[in-house]
């Protein structure tokens, strides 16, 4: 996952989608982006309710498909914005305020998202 203060939409796959059977909806004002593939544009017409879980935090967010391969699910601005996100740009968090609870996320180290990337090829191969 990745939280993005430049992207414009909340973003998941098209893989995550049909790996977990996910109901999509037609999107209302379908858009087209170029940035998700090499040369071709792709045509943004649906989303779906992605549920989501942080250690405790658990929170919904409607999300854009599209067919991403770097990542499975990106949130925007609009994520940022419905829960007034404060990002620490000196310690790379971020801190909201969720059902009267305090979240602070924290960006993985160069060296976790190194192993992590290995436990998923890991995974990957079985």
């Amino acid at each position: 996952m990745i939280v993005d203060g430049g992207s414009c939409a909340n973003v998941t796959s098209t893989r995550v989608v049909d790996k977990l059977g996910l109901s999509t909806i037609s999107h209302t004002k379908p858009y087209k982006l170029q940035w998700l593939s090499e040369g071709a544009e792709i045509i943004v017409n649906k989303q779906v309710l992605m549920n989501f879980s942080i250690g405790k935090y658990k929170d919904e967010v409607l999300c854009n498909v599209g067919p991403m391969e770097a990542i499975n699910v990106l949130l925007g601005r609009p994520w940022q914005f419905d829960r007034k996100v404060f990002h620490d740009g000196f310690t790379n968090k971020l801190a909201f305020d969720f059902h009267g609870h305090k979240v602070i996320l924290k960006s993985l180290s160069p060296k976790e998202v190194h192993e992590d990337q290995i436990l998923m090829k890991k995974k990957e191969g079985e």
